[in-house]
This record gives C-alpha cells, sequence and structure tokens, in this order.
C-alpha cells in the first residue's frame, strides 16, 4: 500500500469562492496519488501550480463543513475536500489550478 509520504497527493481545483470571513474555499478533487489526511490537510503547506506554470506556496487554515465533517475515510473514499485558504495568492485561484501536498 501505497503512502502519502511515497506518493505526493495532487489535488484539482474544481470550484473556488470568497468565504464570508475572509479568505477563500476551495473545491479540491484527488486527480493523482494517494488522499491526505485530515492531519495532514490542517494547517498544511501545499504548492499551488497554475495552468501557466508557475507555483506559489499556500497553507490550508481549516475545511469548509457545510457538506459534512471530514474524516479520513471519507477523504480516503471520495477523494473530494473543500478547504479554506487565507493567502493573498488564493484569490487567483480557480478550476485549472493544481494543489500538490507533502511527499
Amino acid at each position: 500500500m501505497t503512502t502519502s509520504a511515497t506518493a505526493k497527493a495532487t489535488y484539482r481545483i474544481i470550484d473556488s469562492y470568497d468565504h464570508p470571513h475572509g479568505g477563500r474555499i476551495l473545491r479540491l478533487r484527488l486527480s493523482r496519488g494517494e488522499a491526505l489526511t485530515v492531519k495532514e490537510l490542517k494547517g498544511g503547506a501545499m504548492v499551488a501550480t497554475a495552468p501557466d506554470g508557475s507555483e506559489t506556496p499556500i497553507r490550508v487554515d481549516g475545511f469548509a463543513l457545510f457538506g459534512g465533517k471530514p474524516g479520513n475515510a471519507r477523504l480516503a473514499r471520495t477523494g473530494r475536500v473543500d478547504v479554506h485558504v487565507r493567502d493573498a495568492a488564493a484569490r487567483d485561484m480557480g478550476p485549472g489550478w493544481e494543489l500538490a501536498g507533502p511527499g
């Protein structure tokens, strides 16, 4: 079995929008690797890659809970998660961008 430490998890942004209290909500779908755990995602550093290939480091602040509280089993099963990001660079992120997790 492959762990997230050996296979870099890569997520594609399928939707993004402003959070009412600041920051952005990024709706992610796993595209490569194994889904990260809740612990790895929350507060974790990721690298966002724009469609033109430029990269920007970001940090996941937390999760959007309107779809239900994320759990490790759910993340592994569905490969989808909604994250909250407060980085200023997230304002430009949208569909077509990719986020790579640690690994």
